[in-house]
């Protein structure tokens, strides 16, 4: 039973899903914690309200919808391309506006037209938004962490670092601190004296022996979820990443990229000039932002009006490519947002890849924005 009032607006959201053409769906308030919290992100790991069940089991209320949609798809066995929708109370701790709230939303899975079904995204989060609020004037921001991703690969970077870098995309602050630690190196201090004479010999046999030895001495390896061997893995490569510098042209190169600011119908000139000039390769990642950036336009969708940030990212670990968030000029209260997350499905178990887009809307935040100031 609701906590909360569903707001008034509710049957025009729910005429607007059924219009196109998407599946209603429900899940269960109380959720498995695991996926959450193996695949969100940070971010939301820190806000879910957890508890357990009778036998020990991590439940959590349920903090959003787009895993428990594609648990569901995955369980049902329901084949592709499927569009869902979903509307219901989510709960996340230290939130503005309240712990619990109404989340609506479309999961778009198993379509293989990916720039179709990504400007399908932005144009259903839009038009709903321009139903439920006539007369205003939307604003829409949009990245790309492919894009993103393919910068750093072709920095050649050690591929620990290039985790590292694209696991903090969206945040400023955490990658701004990732590059500043590549620029200038803290090398790794606290290593034991014999750990480290191992590491630099290239001894792997021995220091997984040393490892074992020491687990089996402390007692620590009745408790051990990792074996030496993967202990000892990665102490080589922290050694290896707080050794690893980044160059001053190379850290200027992202500087550049991550300063990237226009309007989407200059972006794709834009990005092309910066990979010129900066030698970089990026072929089917730029390929596949063009080919959105045509669908788009195609759809009627103004494309002068959209801001593309090459920084910009949302806080979510799941995110494989477009991502995008949708608010009204004047006020900076985030009204819907999403992406696209064509990794998710695989990771939570499916056995084929599904690619998927998909977008939610606060509905809180819509009905302030309703009410007007």
């Amino acid at each position: 039973m609701a906590l909360i009032n569903l707001p008034d607006f509710a049957n025009d959201l729910l005429d607007e899903f059924a219009a196109r053409k998407t599946e209603r769906i429900d899940t269960p308030v109380i959720q498995p914690a695991e996926p959450f919290l193996d695949i969100a992100g940070e971010d939301l790991r820190r806000r879910i309200f957890m508890t357990e069940s009778e036998t020990g089991a991590s439940l959590c209320l349920r903090p959003e919808f787009t895993i428990p949609v594609c648990i569901r798809h995955i369980e049902t066995a329901t084949g592709t391309p499927k569009r869902y929708s979903y509307l219901g109370e989510v709960f996340r701790q230290r939130r503005e506006g309240g712990n619990e709230f109404y989340q609506a939303g479309i999961e778009d899975l198993g379509d293989i037209n990916i720039a179709s079904a990504d400007a399908r995204a932005i144009g259903d989060a839009t038009g709903i938004l321009t139903r439920l609020l006539p007369g205003e004037r939307l604003t829409v921001t949009l990245g790309d962490q492919a894009v993103f991703e393919a910068v750093v690969q072709a920095l050649g970077l050690p591929l620990g670092w290039q985790k590292r870098l694209i696991h903090a995309f969206g945040n400023m602050g955490q990658l701004e601190a990732l590059l500043a630690s590549l620029v200038s190196p803290q090398f790794v201090t606290d290593l034991d004296d014999d750990v480290a004479r191992l590491i630099a010999a290239g001894d792997e046999a021995a220091l997984i022996a040393h490892i074992n030895a020491t687990m089996h001495r402390t007692g620590y390896s009745s408790n051990a979820s990792r074996s030496p061997a993967e202990i000892a893995r990665r102490l080589k490569d922290k050694l290896v990443l707080s050794e690893t510098r980044l160059d001053e042209a190379a850290f200027r190169v992202l500087e550049e990229f991550l300063s990237l600011r226009v309007p989407l119908i200059n972006a794709s000139a834009a990005l092309a000039g910066f990979a010129d000039a900066a030698g970089l390769k990026l072929g089917n990642a730029l390929s596949r932002f063009d080919g959105r950036v045509a669908a788009l336009g195609n759809a009627g969708i103004d494309l002068a009006s959209i801001d593309y940030r090459a920084a910009f990212g949302r806080p979510l670990d799941y995110y494989t490519g477009l991502v995008f968030e949708v608010g009204i000029q004047g006020s900076s209260a985030v009204l819907a947002g999403g992406g696209r997350f064509d990794r998710l499905l695989t990771l939570l178990g499916a056995k084929d890849r599904i690619p998927a887009v998909g977008f939610s809307l606060w509905l809180d935040r819509i009905e302030t924005e309703r009410a007007g100031p």
